[in-house]
């Protein structure tokens, strides 16, 4: 079976990420979340770290519970800081709780996040058909622009085309891959 050239076959984790989530279109506004948040701390890391550490970040975070991670403070801030199982980065920490408050005010605005992010495409899948590997494209730049517009944080145009992969809004399989 022939995978992306990007995954490790080597691990399982990367292998299950790429076989049953990334470039799956999600609309459940907690995944979106989720991932948003996750692509955030993985700045200038590897994915397969934030991976590894992706069950430790859904406790720590009460599951990307939006509302729950609006409302945090600075002891839990603090709390954060100390966890060794989570990427320790205070201004990524900053920013995720920065960025529960516009992700909901979003979905205020819209009636939900997966209605705001999906409406960039017209709810279309882009689907692309060469083997070109890029890291950005006029739509992840688009995007970045407006939640920057909004206040968001960690939302330049690499991590938003990497989140569009990752929720499906763009699938970037590979023509030879079996998930194309």
């Amino acid at each position: 079976m022939k995978r992306c050239f990007w995954v490790d076959e080597k691990s399982e984790i990367y292998t299950k990420y790429h076989d049953e989530e990334w470039g799956v279109p999600k609309h459940d506004d907690r995944d979106l979340f989720e991932l948003l948040i996750l692509e955030g701390f993985q700045a200038g890391l590897a994915w397969i770290t934030v991976l590894k550490k992706r069950e430790a970040f859904r406790k720590a975070f009460d599951n990307f519970d939006v509302k729950k991670v609006s409302e945090y403070n600075e002891a839990k801030v603090n709390e954060l800081m100390q966890n060794p199982e989570i990427i320790r980065s205070k201004n990524k920490i900053e920013a995720a709780i920065n960025n529960a408050k516009i992700f909901m005010r979003i979905q205020k605005e819209f009636g939900s996040f997966s209605n705001y992010i999906w409406g960039f495409t017209d709810n279309k899948v882009i689907k692309n058909t060469n083997d070109e590997f890029q890291v950005k494209t006029e739509l992840s730049d688009n995007i970045s622009k407006d939640l920057k517009k909004r206040g968001m944080k960690y939302t330049g145009s690499v991590i938003i085309y990497s989140y569009l992969q990752a929720i499906g809004v763009v699938n970037d399989h590979e023509t030879t891959c079996f998930k194309y």
